[in-house]
């Protein structure tokens, strides 16, 4: 039987399998109810289903008979609802009375809220919930010829019982049998292939459509075990990316000179934000994007009066976000988590689509340090880490996450990356992981005298995945395995590894130092270099960078 594990997200909902073959999980697309890939829309490879729903206003005698409560409970006739991106796809223009974007934040204080109608029959935040659930796992055996019978799912931390016991009645009513929870940062760390080995601090910033929510949680070996964590510090504030669109959208609409607020009109409004969103999208890793709409009332463009779209930039929109406060809040958040002499976490892990908006990934590494911050997949590393977790045999443990080397240069100018620690490695290793003999290169002709290595991380996605990497300047990239390998410098501001004394003559051939490089139980890379000539040791076992 397949381990599956749903991440119920307010804005987007992940579905994962545990692939046996692989023994890792997987994200379960779903054509139709996924997002849709546009053209080379980067973040088509999170494979997210949106948390909206679009009943059916009328169906056959089938979808009729199948509402009945009598056999609602144990058969799946009929179509109740569009789900995901089909129910999006239909709400466009305008939002009907039998669409609801979402249905999660009710389901803890007020499951019987009506959150959407179908001619005079309101439908609560509860009954709407089951029809995702319901819609969602119907075309999961239409798609993938498999009935969801036992299923882990993440919670929100400060979730109540009244919570879990809502979901597990509405997951009981679709037909699922066994239900398991699992904390939502527990299930982050997991994605991010944290151990719980002793006890270990880590902040968990969800940064997402409609808020910013941060937890610093202790973990341990019991506590993973069980899927719950023990919660520190929590802080939060109302921002997130729906919000940043309507930022967005205002900054258009004066550069265009609309007159009128652009929210008067719904019709054209709806449209507008989801340019917007599109926009901020691309941003997000081109450095310029046109706004393609123009609302009915904006000034005419007439030939040679410039281009008809308004063009905005990364830098403009970073501009905007610094304006408008969004990292003074964020960094405010930050700073209320860890007032009061609470301890500094030992890892960070992003979730949420709007830790890839510009600089937000800065604030954490300047804060915490690169080596302490995961957030190369926002979208499925909740999902990912629950889904691990309800396999039975796997087992939470560290390793580090991409490739790691060094840059080597010949005396004619070229240049090529060594590996020394591959991805995938678990620490700590023995201290010669990686030992060769190497001449140095002496690139200008002179004596060399100073020995220099500069160690980067080449960052990659894993096989079959796509992820997100931030370089040296802090520009988004994505990741996958066909595209190479992004390059971030870690000690380019000290990358001395020794004296050479004498130094090495440029027509001396000959292997000068033995190097090994190993890696501590900290994941720091530990250096031992000893010169060959003099038997000098110039390091031994000295940690030089800290790794991911």
């Amino acid at each position: 039987m397949s381990h599956w594990a749903l991440d119920l997200g307010t804005t987007n909902s992940v579905l994962a399998r545990w692939d046996e073959e692989r023994l890792r999980p997987e994200i379960v697309k779903l054509k139709g109810l996924s997002r849709e890939v546009h053209g080379d829309d980067p973040l088509a490879t999170a494979a997210v289903v949106p948390s909206a729903v679009h009943l059916v206003e009328q169906g056959d005698l089938w979808t009729v008979l199948g509402r009945w409560p009598t056999f609602s409970d144990k058969l799946q006739w009929g179509r109740h609802a569009y789900i995901g991106e089909a129910a999006l796809a239909r709400n466009t223009s305008a939002s009907h009375p039998c669409f609801a974007r979402g249905f999660k934040r009710y389901l803890q204080h007020s499951a019987h809220e009506p959150v959407a109608r179908v001619g005079s029959r309101r439908f609560s935040a509860r009954e709407v919930g089951v029809t995702f659930l319901r819609e969602l796992f119907a075309e999961v055996e239409r798609q993938h010829g498999e009935r969801v019978r036992e299923l882990t799912v993440t919670a929100p931390v400060d979730a109540y019982e009244s919570y879990r016991a809502e979901v597990a009645r509405m997951l009981r009513k679709v037909g699922v049998r066994k239900v398991h929870f699992v904390d939502e940062p527990v299930a982050a760390a997991a994605g991010y292939g944290l151990a719980a080995k002793g006890r270990r601090k880590v902040l968990v910033v969800d940064f997402g459509g409609g808020t910013l929510d941060l937890a610093l949680v202790e973990l341990d070996a019991r506590s993973v075990g069980e899927g719950s964590c023990t919660v520190l510090a929590k802080a939060g504030r109302p921002l997130g990316g729906n919000l940043v669109d309507r930022w967005l959208l205002e900054l258009c609409a004066r550069r265009m000179e609309v007159r009128r607020p652009v929210d008067e009109d719904p019709f054209w409004y709806q449209l507008l934000l989801q340019e917007a969103c599109a926009l901020k999208e691309s941003l997000l890793f081109r450095e310029r994007e046109s706004f393609y709409l123009r609302p009915p009332d904006a000034p005419a463009w007439s030939p040679g009066a410039g281009d008809p779209f308004v063009t905005i930039s990364r830098a403009d929109l970073e501009q905007l976000l610094e304006e408008r406060g969004l990292y003074r809040a964020v960094r405010a958040c930050t700073d209320e988590l860890l007032a009061g002499g609470v301890p500094a976490p030992d890892d960070v892990v992003l979730v949420g689509g709007s830790t890839l908006l510009p600089g937000i990934f800065r604030i954490f590494e300047q804060r915490f340090g690169r080596d302490r911050v995961r957030g190369w997949k926002p979208f499925e590393a909740v999902g990912h880490g629950a889904c691990a977790l309800a396999a039975s045999d796997f087992e939470p443990a560290d390793f580090i996450v991409h490739d790691y080397g060094f840059e080597l240069h010949d005396a004619g100018g070229g240049s090529s990356f060594t590996v020394v620690v591959p991805a995938g490695t678990r620490f700590p290793t023995r201290p010669d992981l990686w030992s060769r003999s190497l001449v140095p290169t002496c690139a200008r002709g002179e004596p060399e005298r100073i020995f220099k290595l500069v160690v980067a991380e080449l960052g990659k996605a894993q096989e079959g995945e796509a992820s997100f990497g931030w370089d040296a300047g802090g520009a988004l990239h994505r990741l996958d395995q066909d595209a190479e390998r992004l390059v971030v410098p870690l000690n380019a501001s000290n990358p001395t590894l020794g004296t050479l004394d004498p130094p090495h003559r440029a027509s001396d051939r000959n292997a000068r130092l033995q190097i090994s490089f190993g890696v501590d139980e900290d994941r720091w890379l530990i250096a031992t270099v000893l010169d060959l000539q003099t038997g000098r040791a110039l390091m031994k076992g000295t940690p030089v960078v800290r790794l991911l």
